[in-house]
Protein backbone atom coordinates (compact mmCIF):
# COMPACT_ATOMS: atom_id res chain seq x y z
CA UNK A 1 0.00 0.00 0.00
CA UNK A 2 2.22 2.86 -1.34
CA UNK A 3 2.46 6.23 0.30
CA UNK A 4 0.48 8.77 -2.19
CA UNK A 5 -3.00 9.32 -0.42
CA UNK A 6 -2.70 7.14 2.55
CA UNK A 7 0.44 6.30 4.37
CA UNK A 8 2.35 3.18 5.48
CA UNK A 9 0.63 1.65 8.54
CA UNK A 10 1.67 0.81 12.32
CA UNK A 11 3.11 1.50 16.03
CA UNK A 12 2.18 0.29 19.90
CA UNK A 13 0.23 0.89 22.14
CA UNK A 14 1.48 1.44 26.11
CA UNK A 15 0.54 -0.83 28.35
CA UNK A 16 -2.29 -0.49 30.84
CA UNK A 17 -2.75 3.05 28.96
CA UNK A 18 -6.54 4.07 29.03
CA UNK A 19 -8.23 5.92 26.31
CA UNK A 20 -7.80 9.90 27.35
CA UNK A 21 -10.63 12.43 28.14
CA UNK A 22 -10.33 15.13 25.91
CA UNK A 23 -10.89 18.86 27.38
CA UNK A 24 -14.13 20.43 27.20
CA UNK A 25 -13.99 23.10 24.66
CA UNK A 26 -14.79 26.54 26.31
CA UNK A 27 -17.63 27.22 24.47
CA UNK A 28 -18.98 24.29 22.00
CA UNK A 29 -19.24 25.91 18.28
CA UNK A 30 -22.73 24.37 17.18
CA UNK A 31 -22.63 23.71 12.94
CA UNK A 32 -19.13 24.75 12.54
CA UNK A 33 -15.45 24.82 13.89
CA UNK A 34 -13.19 27.97 14.68
CA UNK A 35 -11.12 28.61 11.05
CA UNK A 36 -7.81 27.36 10.51
CA UNK A 37 -8.01 28.77 7.33
CA UNK A 38 -4.06 27.68 6.82
CA UNK A 39 -4.90 24.49 7.15
CA UNK A 40 -8.08 24.41 5.13
CA UNK A 41 -6.39 25.59 2.21
CA UNK A 42 -3.29 23.26 2.53
CA UNK A 43 -6.17 20.44 2.13
CA UNK A 44 -7.49 22.19 -0.73
CA UNK A 45 -4.14 21.34 -2.48
CA UNK A 46 -3.65 18.17 -1.30
CA UNK A 47 -6.80 17.66 -2.61
CA UNK A 48 -5.92 19.14 -5.89
CA UNK A 49 -2.98 17.10 -6.22
CA UNK A 50 -5.07 14.18 -6.11
CA UNK A 51 -7.73 14.49 -8.27
CA UNK A 52 -10.18 15.68 -5.38
CA UNK A 53 -9.86 12.38 -3.99
CA UNK A 54 -8.86 13.34 0.10
CA UNK A 55 -9.93 11.35 3.34
CA UNK A 56 -10.67 14.70 4.86
CA UNK A 57 -12.75 17.69 3.94
CA UNK A 58 -10.62 20.89 3.74
CA UNK A 59 -13.02 22.63 6.17
CA UNK A 60 -13.39 18.74 8.64
CA UNK A 61 -17.28 19.22 8.48
CA UNK A 62 -19.39 16.89 7.60
CA UNK A 63 -22.54 17.39 4.82
CA UNK A 64 -25.30 16.29 4.99
CA UNK A 65 -24.99 13.86 2.61
CA UNK A 66 -26.54 10.33 3.39
CA UNK A 67 -24.17 8.01 4.11
CA UNK A 68 -22.10 8.62 6.88
CA UNK A 69 -21.66 6.48 10.12
CA UNK A 70 -20.92 7.21 13.58
CA UNK A 71 -17.39 6.38 14.76
CA UNK A 72 -18.93 5.05 17.64
CA UNK A 73 -20.77 3.08 16.55
CA UNK A 74 -17.72 0.97 14.76
CA UNK A 75 -16.65 0.50 18.46
CA UNK A 76 -19.85 -1.05 19.31
CA UNK A 77 -20.20 -4.77 19.82
CA UNK A 78 -20.81 -6.92 18.19
CA UNK A 79 -18.85 -4.59 15.40
CA UNK A 80 -21.06 -4.67 12.13
CA UNK A 81 -20.14 -1.51 10.60
CA UNK A 82 -17.01 -1.86 11.39
CA UNK A 83 -16.63 -5.56 9.78
CA UNK A 84 -18.84 -4.39 6.59
CA UNK A 85 -15.80 -1.83 6.33
CA UNK A 86 -12.85 -4.22 6.75
CA UNK A 87 -15.11 -6.69 4.11
CA UNK A 88 -14.96 -4.02 2.02
CA UNK A 89 -11.32 -3.92 2.06
CA UNK A 90 -11.11 -7.79 1.68
CA UNK A 91 -12.35 -7.47 -1.57
CA UNK A 92 -10.87 -4.52 -2.87
CA UNK A 93 -7.33 -5.60 -2.09
CA UNK A 94 -8.38 -9.58 -2.66
CA UNK A 95 -6.89 -10.08 1.04
CA UNK A 96 -7.73 -11.88 4.15
CA UNK A 97 -9.99 -10.80 7.22
CA UNK A 98 -6.83 -9.68 9.63
CA UNK A 99 -4.60 -8.00 6.50
CA UNK A 100 -7.98 -5.92 5.29
CA UNK A 101 -7.83 -4.61 9.04
CA UNK A 102 -4.63 -3.73 9.15
CA UNK A 103 -5.06 -1.73 5.59
CA UNK A 104 -8.60 -0.65 6.42
CA UNK A 105 -6.46 0.52 9.74
CA UNK A 106 -3.45 2.20 7.79
CA UNK A 107 -5.96 4.28 5.99
CA UNK A 108 -8.74 5.26 8.64
CA UNK A 109 -5.65 6.50 10.94
CA UNK A 110 -3.92 8.31 8.49
CA UNK A 111 -6.71 10.55 7.35
CA UNK A 112 -8.25 10.85 11.42
CA UNK A 113 -4.26 11.80 12.25
CA UNK A 114 -3.90 14.13 9.68
CA UNK A 115 -5.84 17.23 10.35
CA UNK A 116 -3.70 17.18 13.83
CA UNK A 117 -0.03 16.98 12.57
CA UNK A 118 -0.49 19.49 9.63
CA UNK A 119 -2.44 21.77 11.79
CA UNK A 120 0.79 21.77 14.45
CA UNK A 121 2.92 22.02 11.65
CA UNK A 122 1.50 24.84 9.72
CA UNK A 123 -0.73 27.00 12.45
CA UNK A 124 0.45 25.26 15.89
CA UNK A 125 -3.29 24.71 16.21
CA UNK A 126 -4.46 21.42 16.74
CA UNK A 127 -8.11 20.33 15.62
CA UNK A 128 -9.76 17.61 17.85
CA UNK A 129 -12.23 15.23 16.41
CA UNK A 130 -13.73 13.66 19.44
CA UNK A 131 -14.98 9.93 19.28
CA UNK A 132 -18.47 10.78 19.90
CA UNK A 133 -18.52 13.84 17.29
CA UNK A 134 -16.55 11.54 14.24
CA UNK A 135 -18.39 10.30 11.17
CA UNK A 136 -16.77 8.10 8.33
CA UNK A 137 -17.91 6.87 5.18
CA UNK A 138 -16.20 4.39 2.05
CA UNK A 139 -14.88 6.82 -0.43
CA UNK A 140 -12.36 6.69 -3.42
CA UNK A 141 -9.70 7.30 -0.68
CA UNK A 142 -10.35 4.01 1.08
CA UNK A 143 -12.65 6.16 3.76
CA UNK A 144 -13.58 9.45 4.17
CA UNK A 145 -13.32 11.18 7.81
CA UNK A 146 -15.67 14.40 9.14
CA UNK A 147 -17.06 15.96 12.61
CA UNK A 148 -20.26 16.93 13.29
CA UNK A 149 -17.79 19.32 15.75
CA UNK A 150 -14.23 20.23 16.09
CA UNK A 151 -12.39 21.37 19.39
CA UNK A 152 -8.94 23.32 18.48
CA UNK A 153 -6.08 22.65 20.79
CA UNK A 154 -4.28 25.78 20.86
CA UNK A 155 -1.25 27.24 23.17
CA UNK A 156 -1.71 30.25 25.95
CA UNK A 157 -0.51 32.82 23.98
CA UNK A 158 -2.45 31.48 21.21
CA UNK A 159 -4.90 34.94 20.23
CA UNK A 160 -7.70 32.30 19.67
CA UNK A 161 -6.96 31.24 23.11
CA UNK A 162 -10.50 31.34 25.11
CA UNK A 163 -12.68 31.54 21.64
CA UNK A 164 -15.41 29.90 21.26
CA UNK A 165 -14.24 26.20 20.50
CA UNK A 166 -11.09 26.36 21.42
CA UNK A 167 -9.12 24.78 24.61
CA UNK A 168 -6.23 26.03 26.17
CA UNK A 169 -3.49 23.35 26.50
CA UNK A 170 0.14 23.65 27.66
CA UNK A 171 1.86 21.47 24.91
CA UNK A 172 0.45 20.75 22.18
CA UNK A 173 2.07 17.02 21.69
CA UNK A 174 -0.12 15.81 24.80
CA UNK A 175 -3.42 17.38 22.99
CA UNK A 176 -2.53 14.89 20.31
CA UNK A 177 -1.71 11.67 22.01
CA UNK A 178 -5.37 12.65 24.11
CA UNK A 179 -6.54 12.91 20.77
CA UNK A 180 -5.04 9.25 19.78
CA UNK A 181 -6.07 7.63 22.83
CA UNK A 182 -9.94 9.28 22.66
CA UNK A 183 -10.49 8.17 18.81
CA UNK A 184 -8.18 5.59 17.77
CA UNK A 185 -7.70 3.30 20.89
CA UNK A 186 -11.40 2.17 21.11
CA UNK A 187 -11.24 1.12 16.99
CA UNK A 188 -7.61 -0.49 17.63
CA UNK A 189 -9.64 -2.71 20.54
CA UNK A 190 -12.38 -3.69 18.55
CA UNK A 191 -9.75 -4.57 15.19
CA UNK A 192 -7.79 -6.32 17.44
CA UNK A 193 -10.94 -8.28 18.96
CA UNK A 194 -12.25 -9.24 15.38
CA UNK A 195 -8.44 -10.47 13.74
CA UNK A 196 -5.07 -12.08 15.13
CA UNK A 197 -3.88 -8.34 15.16
CA UNK A 198 -1.69 -6.75 17.89
CA UNK A 199 -2.33 -3.58 19.04
CA UNK A 200 1.32 -2.55 18.36
CA UNK A 201 1.13 -3.64 14.32
CA UNK A 202 -2.22 -0.69 14.17
CA UNK A 203 -0.51 1.46 16.46
CA UNK A 204 2.50 1.57 14.24
CA UNK A 205 0.80 2.72 11.34
CA UNK A 206 -0.77 5.52 13.73
CA UNK A 207 2.73 6.46 14.02
CA UNK A 208 3.41 6.75 10.43
CA UNK A 209 0.46 8.69 10.12
CA UNK A 210 1.99 10.76 12.36
CA UNK A 211 5.34 11.33 10.13
CA UNK A 212 4.45 10.79 6.46
CA UNK A 213 2.33 13.98 6.19
CA UNK A 214 5.03 16.59 7.48
CA UNK A 215 8.44 15.15 6.03
CA UNK A 216 7.67 17.56 3.79
CA UNK A 217 7.17 20.20 6.30
CA UNK A 218 9.58 20.11 8.76
CA UNK A 219 12.78 18.53 8.88
CA UNK A 220 12.56 15.17 10.11
CA UNK A 221 14.39 15.72 13.56
CA UNK A 222 11.28 17.62 14.13
CA UNK A 223 8.91 14.84 13.70
CA UNK A 224 11.02 12.77 15.61
CA UNK A 225 10.62 15.24 18.64
CA UNK A 226 6.91 15.22 17.97
CA UNK A 227 6.78 11.51 18.61
CA UNK A 228 8.96 11.16 21.11
CA UNK A 229 6.60 14.18 22.80
CA UNK A 230 3.22 12.47 21.81
CA UNK A 231 5.20 9.66 23.42
CA UNK A 232 3.37 5.99 23.87
CA UNK A 233 1.58 4.48 22.12
CA UNK A 234 3.29 5.86 18.82
CA UNK A 235 6.77 6.86 20.00
CA UNK A 236 9.55 4.29 19.28
CA UNK A 237 7.76 2.77 16.27
CA UNK A 238 9.96 4.47 13.75
CA UNK A 239 13.58 4.46 13.04
CA UNK A 240 15.58 7.01 10.78
CA UNK A 241 16.56 6.14 7.61
CA UNK A 242 18.86 7.74 5.14
CA UNK A 243 16.45 11.33 4.99
CA UNK A 244 13.46 9.52 6.05
CA UNK A 245 12.29 6.71 8.55
CA UNK A 246 12.34 3.10 8.41
CA UNK A 247 8.91 1.48 10.28
CA UNK A 248 9.31 -1.41 13.18
CA UNK A 249 6.19 -2.81 12.69
CA UNK A 250 4.75 -3.97 8.89
CA UNK A 251 1.34 -2.46 7.58
CA UNK A 252 0.24 -6.39 5.90
CA UNK A 253 0.42 -5.17 2.38
CA UNK A 254 3.51 -7.03 1.51
CA UNK A 255 1.83 -10.41 2.15
CA UNK A 256 -0.45 -9.44 -0.54
CA UNK A 257 0.27 -11.57 -3.52
CA UNK A 258 2.50 -9.36 -6.39
CA UNK A 259 2.53 -6.58 -3.63
CA UNK A 260 6.19 -4.55 -3.39
CA UNK A 261 7.09 -3.78 0.24
CA UNK A 262 6.20 0.17 0.87
CA UNK A 263 9.13 2.48 1.09
CA UNK A 264 8.96 2.19 4.62
CA UNK A 265 8.85 -1.43 5.18
CA UNK A 266 10.08 -3.13 8.46
CA UNK A 267 10.71 -6.37 5.74
CA UNK A 268 12.39 -4.28 3.24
Amino acid sequence: MPLTAPPEPRTSHEEGAMPATLPEPRTPVEGGTVPLPVLSEHLRGLADEQGGVLGVPPGLMADDSPGWIPVSELAREPYGPLLALVDETAERWSAPRHVAAALLWKTYTYWNTLPMVLGWALERRVPLMRLADTLVRPSDAGVTIAATAVTVAVLPGDPLAGAPGTTVVPDLASAIRDALLDGQHPLIRALCAQTRLGERTLWGSTAEAVAHPLLSLVPRDDVTRLLTEIGPPVNGLLVPDGDGYRRRTCCLWVTLPDADPCSTCCVR
